[in-house]
């Protein structure tokens, strides 16, 4: 019997083993309009050097919540190239940003605005590197790792656990690692976190709008490798209720002035420049966002600004050697895990900049 909730891999390697006459596949990626991804495939005639080779292309926007029926035609126009670790050879993956037929960006496309204010700001080098916690879950809706009907042991012992009664996952996340590495995806590493079930992946550093395109990429091939092995990723920000740690997505972020000698006073700047502006960061940085920023769980509370050296309660933390060096970066920990990072990365950028 077939399933359809895994790949039957040893049948598909016989034919992905395959000779491909010189053609190559490409998988166009685009965000749709409930802030996930869709792609599908077409055959190129030639293994393009440079993005601007590859030809604009189109997609039923009704079917994806980003156009009417009536006039469905969204306009797929490639920005980004990446190796394809699962086709692999001269198959590659084409991140796309998407536009209506009147050539306005769709209401999706929050790359294209931010492409723009990271122009203006290149001087500044902002740097980025993102911290995304996701979920991971078995077919039937449980926590992978959760005991069937019932809860695990308090947290504790899982945040960078190791062994089988308290590491769930791990096969899934190691996958998915050496799939970002091949792909060209900026990875830098992986954690198991502080709810059983719960797994850390970090991109970047990235400069400017690389941020998000990494960041997205790195979500597409976690979803396909988990489509791999059966199992559901989640990036809801609180997916368990109760007294259990909610998934965020940390932004850390710096630019050539903070990363100078004397820095602190430029990170200080952007800090009281982005608390000025708490209420709007809010509003892009994720929804369901309030059922994790709650002051617990090493959150600060969704309607107050803080921020501390080392302290994970607050809005922006300073890290300790940070604050002792006198320069280097901070981390925004407010953004959930299902955060749009152009949008993220944009805010932060306009607010300690402008």
């Amino acid at each position: 019997m077939y399933n359809n909730n895994k790949s039957n891999t040893e049948t598909l390697a016989k034919y992905l083993s395959l000779d491909q006459g010189g053609k190559v596949q490409a998988e166009y990626i685009w965000i749709d309009g409930d802030s996930g991804l869709r792609s599908k495939t077409r055959t190129l005639d030639f293994k393009p050097a440079d993005v601007s080779e590859i030809s604009e292309w189109n997609f039923d926007g009704s079917s994806t919540n980003q156009a009417p029926g009536d006039d469905s035609d969204v306009l797929l126009r490639p920005v980004a190239i990446f190796k394809d670790p699962f086709r692999g050879g001269d198959n590659i993956l084409v991140l796309n940003e998407c536009f209506n037929n009147d050539g306005t960006p769709n209401r999706t496309n929050h790359r294209h605005s931010c492409a723009k204010v990271m122009k203006t700001y290149t001087d500044q080098h902002p740097w980025f590197g993102i911290e995304q916690e996701y979920t991971l879950f078995e077919s039937d809706g449980s926590v992978l790792g959760w005991p069937k009907g019932g809860f695990p042991g308090p947290q504790g012992p899982y945040y960078c656990s190791v062994g089988a009664n308290v590491a769930f996952g791990r096969d899934v996340v190691e996958a998915h690692y050496r799939a970002c590495l091949y792909a060209g995806v900026n990875i830098s590493g992986i954690n198991a976190e502080v709810m059983p079930g719960q797994w850390e992946f970090q991109v970047g550093p990235c400069e400017g709008i690389d941020m998000g395109d990494h960041l997205w990429i790195a979500r597409f091939l976690l979803q396909r490798v988990a489509e791999d092995f059966g199992i559901i990723v989640s990036f809801h920000p609180k997916p368990i209720k109760g007294d259990w740690n909610g998934a965020g997505c940390h932004t850390n972020y710096s630019t050539q002035a903070m990363r100078e000698e004397g820095g602190i006073k430029a990170i200080h700047a952007a800090i009281d420049k982005m608390a000025a502006r708490h209420a709007d960061h809010i509003t892009v940085y994720g929804e369901d966002n309030d059922q994790r920023l709650t002051g617990r769980h090493e959150t600060g509370h969704i309607s107050q600004f803080s921020y501390g050296v080392a302290n994970r309660g607050a809005s922006i933390r300073i890290p300790r050697h940070v604050a002792a060096e006198g320069k280097g970066y901070l981390e925004d920990r407010r953004p959930a895990s299902n955060i749009d990072p152009y949008r993220v990365t944009q805010i932060i950028v306009e607010s300690s900049l402008a």
